[in-house]
């Protein structure tokens, strides 16, 4: 990682915010946060993999959808599992109106995680869970959640 991060530039180039150094944090190097056939993080070294898929791979080669279906059905889809999955998200996208009307209460300045982890929480009590959490359900909620948030 380089001392600098890269923003985009009015043209459209990339020119160094030279404020910013990013610290490296140690102190759990190496601890177990817990585990996931998800991904896998520095395995390796410096990598991440997405259900064994390496994301450097995948992440040119790949749509949006493309990676929300592999972390949600295990595999990368067919082209018609990705066509019907894109069909899907389609129809679960936009914001209940309590959820719009809360997220216009945040400041302006506020921190865009800080607002998106606020409407997930909004959208929770809105939209509450079911309490069927196999499989099915689950892959209900998590594409509830990519088509509210999209990319």
């Amino acid at each position: 990682m380089s001392e600098t991060t890269q923003t985009a530039g009015a043209q459209g180039g990339n020119e160094p915010n030279s404020g910013f150094k990013p610290k490296k944090s140690v102190a759990l190097s190496g601890v177990t946060a817990g585990n996931t056939a998800l991904c896998t993080v520095g395995k390796t070294g410096n990598d991440l993999h997405y259900r064994g898929y390496d994301i450097l791979d995948i992440a040119g080669a790949c749509e949006f959808e493309e990676i929300a279906y592999l972390l949600v059905h295990e595999k990368l889809p067919t082209q018609a599992e990705l066509t019907a999955y894109k069909t899907k998200l389609k129809a679960l996208r936009g914001l209940p109106a309590n959820v719009k009307a809360a997220l216009e209460w945040i400041p302006a300045a506020a921190h865009p995680m800080d607002v998106m982890r606020t409407g997930v929480s909004v959208l929770g009590t809105v939209l509450p869970e079911k309490d069927d959490h196999n499989l099915p359900g689950a892959r209900d909620i998590a594409d509830k959640l990519m088509a509210s948030l999209g990319s």
